[in-house]
């Protein structure tokens, strides 16, 4: 899974989360922390259909005022209910937040390297 969304980040131009289940969150989430880590500048969107992720975003909001996230980090995460809304949005987003890490000290091809299971090389 990890060596897919490494392959995910380093091809994509942005990310979009359609309405879905645990994995659609994980990978959601996971892109969320990438940005604010620094390792990608790409814009993350939510596409929500209905209110679907409005308990998510309100979550978020809430991890800001309790000082769990930071306002700019909050700003990574676009949303609309439309795609024609969240595309336009999407080709406006600038990062604003500022970066745990620099961009420079992450390779995305870094992130599907593992030690070798055979140690005795």
């Amino acid at each position: 899974m990890h060596e897919r969304k490494a392959a995910m980040a380093r091809e994509a131009d942005a990310f979009i989360a359609l309405p879905g289940g645990y994995g659609t969150m994980e990978e959601l989430l996971e892109m969320i922390t990438w940005a604010q880590l620094g390792i990608h500048k790409k814009p993350v969107g939510l596409l929500n259909v209905d209110g679907y992720y409005n308990s998510l975003l309100a979550l978020f909001d809430n991890g800001v005022q309790e000082g769990f996230i930071k306002p700019g980090a909050r700003e990574i995460v676009v949303s609309a209910p439309t795609a024609k809304e969240l595309m336009i949005k999407m080709e406006q987003y600038a990062p604003s937040h500022e970066h745990i890490a620099s961009h420079e000290s992450w390779q995305m091809e870094q992130l599907c390297e593992y030690p070798s299971k055979d140690n005795s090389r």
